[in-house]
């Protein structure tokens, strides 16, 4: 069994490489009065230069010993939402968050002074008598069971020398101690001892530490939670409150006990705490809010700054999530795909005048899957991707109250358009068709886009060309790579929800793209600002194009295929839906939030039918419901404000639109081919 003296002052060591003592009960207390001998003339050399030749050899060495610059230790990075909340901790081995002595409790200080060196605030860099005690503890147990070392050496020992075993390391630990406490003051050395010394867990430092076992802030430890750090320091595996509560109730016992001895605390309040059991907070907590979104930051703060610098350089990431927002997008997709076996949501809301990401949903639970469905699934937009065809028409002169035919279904042979037979994979003319084969009749384009008419919009693609559509998205913030294809109008491009929101956000803007982000501002461990967001975006679009289109968009709402998304103010959006029911999309905006949501199973393209009593899933359905909930909520304490008045009258009535203008060339009747994009 081990004797208290084991518990109270064993070690463990810091770094590796350490060196054994000498073997053999003599030989380890023939080790212990040496190195106290040369604790001896390290310490008295500065003063008695005349005691002889050994006396000058220890001055020498005194004198040689240089204090080294404190080695840039890792420091834990914090990130924020948009409103100061503490969202999560970033780090990597070593979890360290230095803070101010003022920060730390005096009931801290006390038990850490009480368990470790009980005359620290009286001695030097070294205590003598603690050296002399335990030379005679280890003389009489026939080996080393007690150490001499001050705070101040341990700090040392921490952060300059590390723990080997040689007679030259704790020589240069006892002098670099001694200069050390000329250097700083008490006060000054307890601090950075208080930051630095290792707790267990990875944690380094009395900030780090409570947050982990107690999950509070060091200012705001208990006595008890104060003594049970305290006694962890003495042997961190051994005193660990989460594995070991019983061994360290014990060793926190002890601390109360000093710190009674010590005239800390009272006695009977030490008697009357000690019977309380070792608490702590630790477990695997609740779920992180926003784990996708944070995902999102921590791979963005990678690219910018490094992953050294992100996990280790302190920096403290006001992001742009609000948490408000997140919940209200968190709890709209599990109303409407709360059971077991249903697709999943992706979510993505942005301020249209900045890019920052307020909300963001990719996928049910990031401990599980690791997937971010919001910036990594490419996935079929469907009809929803018609908005960018519609602004590179408007832009060629097309005007909304231009007229269009949308016989049922279209086969259009131009080469330009050409597809792989689904059976014979030889290329062949594009077959369109409309929503559930429903012919369409004769309209303006506008109506075309409320009622999302595939085959006009595949004619409007086909007279501008398909490189123009790409080019366009490319334009309005999409990333993911677009083939200039014919088909590229009715959404058969994959494409992120990310690209999608950013893109419809520069239509909320009037033409102004802005980037999304997910920062809003960084600082360093100093407070001093490192990056910010840039609130300043780029024109891609003439205002009144932009504004032409939101007017059409409106009508997706008001009349057409997004009737389900009203939330009873203006507001702009578009439906989608892929082959088969795949993938199904709702993307709307008013001007102060443009979101974009997506529903799909993450396996890949499976259909979705009979899905919370829908039998085809489609975009006006369970994503038009999941964007009107967030909406609504998102938007309760915003006031109503109405989009730019637009004339659907400007531009040229384009020929190629016009009834009874020029025929496409290539555009013909022909048997539909199900292409479900409403």
């Amino acid at each position: 069994m081990k004797t208290m003296a084991s518990r109270i002052y064993a070690r463990e060591p810091f770094v590796r490489g350490r060196r054994r003592p000498p073997a053999g009960p003599l030989a380890r207390a023939l080790f212990a009065l040496g190195l106290a001998s040369l604790f001896l003339a390290a310490s008295l050399a500065p003063t008695f230069l005349a005691l002889g030749r050994g006396a000058r050899v220890a001055n020498e060495v005194f004198n040689r010993t240089r204090v080294p610059p404190a080695p840039k230790l890792p420091r834990t990075s914090f990130l924020y939402d948009r409103h100061g909340h503490l969202l999560m901790a970033l780090h990597g081995a070593e979890d360290r968050t230095p803070i101010p002595l003022r920060q730390m409790p005096r009931i801290l200080r006390d038990a850490v002074i009480a368990a470790e060196d009980a005359n620290y605030y009286t001695e030097g860099g070294i205590s003598w008598r603690a050296i002399l005690r335990a030379l005679l503890v280890n003389l009489r147990a026939h080996r080393v069971v007690q150490g001499g070392s001050t705070i101040t050496q341990q700090y040392v020992k921490d952060v300059y020398t590390g723990n080997q075993r040689t007679v030259a390391r704790k020589v240069r630990e006892a002098i670099i101690a001694l200069k050390l406490s000329r250097i700083y003051t008490k006060d000054q050395i307890l601090q950075k001892y208080l930051n630095e010394v290792y707790l267990g867990h990875g944690t380094y430092g009395v900030e780090a530490a409570a947050r982990k076992y107690f999950g509070v802030d060091a200012r705001d430890l208990t006595l008890l939670q104060s003594a049970t750090l305290a006694g962890i320091i003495a042997a961190p595996s051994q005193f660990d409150p989460i594995s070991n509560p019983g061994d360290a109730k014990g060793r926190r016992n002890y601390v109360l006990r000093r710190m009674a001895h010590l005239g800390f605390i009272t006695k009977d309040r030490a008697r009357g705490l000690s019977a309380r059991p070792v608490k702590t907070s630790f477990e695997q907590g609740p779920p992180i809010p926003a784990q996708y979104f944070l995902s999102y930051v921590r791979k963005a703060l990678e690219q910018r700054y490094g992953t050294k610098r992100t996990f280790e350089g302190g920096l403290r990431v006001t992001t742009s999530l609000d948490l408000r927002l997140q919940r209200a997008a968190r709890v709209a997709t599990d109303t409407h795909l709360g059971t077991k076996g249903d697709p999943s949501a992706a979510l993505v809301a942005i301020d249209p005048h900045t890019g920052e990401v307020l909300a963001m949903v990719g996928g049910r639970n990031q401990r599980k899957v690791k997937f971010n469905l919001a910036t990594q699934a490419h996935r079929q937009a469907g009809s929803a991707f018609k908005a960018f065809t519609l602004a590179a028409a408007i832009e060629r002169g097309i005007s909304l109250q231009s007229r269009w035919n949308g016989p049922p279904s279209l086969t259009i042979s131009d080469p330009r358009c050409f597809t792989p037979d689904p059976v014979t994979k030889i290329p062949g003319p594009w077959n369109v068709s409309n929503y559930a084969d429903e012919s369409a009749g004769t309209m303006s384009l506008a109506d075309a886009t409320a009622n999302s008419v595939n085959t006009i919009f595949s004619q409007v693609a086909l007279s501008i060309g398909p490189d123009t559509v790409a080019q366009m998205a490319h334009r309005m913030g999409v990333r993911s790579k677009l083939d200039p294809v014919c088909s590229i109008t009715l959404g058969t491009q994959p494409i992120t929800p990310l690209d999608m929101a950013t893109g419809y956000s520069t239509l909320a803007a009037g033409g102004v793209r802005h980037m999304p982000t997910g920062v809003v501002l960084v600082k360093n461990f100093s407070n001093k600002v490192v990056d910010r967001t840039d609130p300043h975006g780029k024109r891609v679009l003439d205002p009144n194009v932009a504004d032409l289109v939101t007017y059409a968009l409106q009508g997706v709402i008001q009349h057409g295929t997004g009737t389900a998304a009203n939330i009873g103010r203006p507001a702009a959006g578009k439906t989608g839906t892929a082959q088969d029911f795949h993938d199904a999309w709702f993307c709307g905006y008013v001007p102060q939030l443009i979101t974009c949501v997506w529903v799909g199973y993450p396996q890949g393209e499976i259909g979705m039918y009979n899905v919370e009593g829908f039998p085809d899933v489609f975009g006006g359905s369970i994503p038009a419901l999941i964007w009107h909930d967030f909406m609504a909520k998102a938007l309760a304490r915003k006031p109503v404000e109405s989009f730019p008045t637009a004339d659907p009258s400007v531009g040229d009535t384009h020929p190629l639109g016009s009834i009874g203008g020029p025929r496409l060339p290539g555009v013909g009747r022909g048997a539909p081919v199900p292409t479900p994009t409403p």
